[in-house]
């Protein structure tokens, strides 16, 4: 099983041996044999690749991300065919009900909440007996936004009361970093498994190619929360990217067994499908992880 994130950060080439990813700078040249990445990360704009190396990495279904001129996520390689089935599963996904997404829906909202709360209850704050409270209130598919009404209360006792998600700082750009990199690690696993990202189970906007992976990730959102609360960055920095991405191999657990949260993912997506197809939501395995 592929386990290494691949982060590339100078200038440099990178090209296709014999199953190798080969990596050229100035100063050396280093081999990663392909079967080792899970991840690749392209966080410079100076890099260049051959469109031999994209193949083969398309074929190994290496995650690949491409960042910005400021090192931020903006774009990702997603294989046209996940898996040899994939005609099925497609028919498969444009026939789940509207009922059984939304009690798939409502089961994800109730466990993110219940993280949301287990993180505030972590650093100490007494607003998370708050967010528990919404639990009990939540009504089939989240009818009345108790996930919105927990998210303004979760941010400000986590980040303060003057903290908003429309802010440009340092820590809503270390959040975002980290969202998007589990949101790529779960398109992977969306695709590979055969469904398409575009269509979600709650999330449905027009320009929005990962409905369906956002839904996905929203009870790992709190991971990346407390990760970056216990950094507290004051300059979004080479090294909070660091940390961030080490979140990627960190140790959960799911259906009692322990992986790194890459090899997690997959247990968690395939049982959520699974859901979907017996329209049963006690085959959900959530992933659980320490704060």
């Amino acid at each position: 099983m592929s386990w290494r994130t691949v982060v590339i950060t100078k200038t440099s080439k990178l090209d296709y041996s014999l199953g190798f990813m080969v990596f050229r700078d100035v100063d050396s040249t280093v081999k990663i044999h392909i079967g080792e990445i899970s991840v690749l990360i392209i966080s410079s704009t100076s890099v260049s690749l051959t469109a031999y190396l994209l193949n083969e990495l398309t074929k190994a279904k290496v995650k690949v991300i491409f960042c910005d001129e400021k090192s931020n996520p903006s774009s990702e390689l997603t294989p046209y065919y996940g898996c040899h089935d994939c005609s099925i599963r497609l028919k498969r996904q444009i026939g789940w009900s509207d009922n059984a997404k939304k009690y798939i829906w409502t089961e994800i909202v109730c466990e993110k909440i219940r993280r949301q709360a287990q993180v505030l209850d972590a650093f100490g704050s007494d607003k998370s007996a708050k967010l528990l409270s919404y639990i009990d209130e939540i009504e089939f598919g989240d009818a009345s936004n108790r996930e919105g009404h927990a998210a303004k209360v979760y941010f400000n006792a986590l980040f303060g009361m003057d903290f908003s998600r429309s802010q440009d700082n340092p820590i809503n750009s270390a959040l975002n970093f980290g969202y998007s990199l589990i949101l790529s690690a779960i398109n992977r696993e969306v695709v590979c498994s055969g469904y398409v990202t575009e269509l979600g189970l709650f999330h449905d906007n027009m320009f929005n190619k990962y409905n369906l992976s956002c839904d996905l990730m929203e009870p790992l959102r709190p991971l990346v929360d407390a990760c970056v609360r216990r950094m507290n960055p004051q300059e979004f920095t080479k090294e909070t990217k660091t940390e961030l991405l080490k979140l990627l191999s960190s140790q959960v657990v799911v259906a009692s067994r322990k992986f790194p949260l890459l090899g997690a993912l997959k247990r968690y997506c395939d049982s959520v499908f699974n859901a979907l197809e017996e329209k049963d939501i006690t085959l959900i395995d959530f992933i659980d992880y320490d704060l």
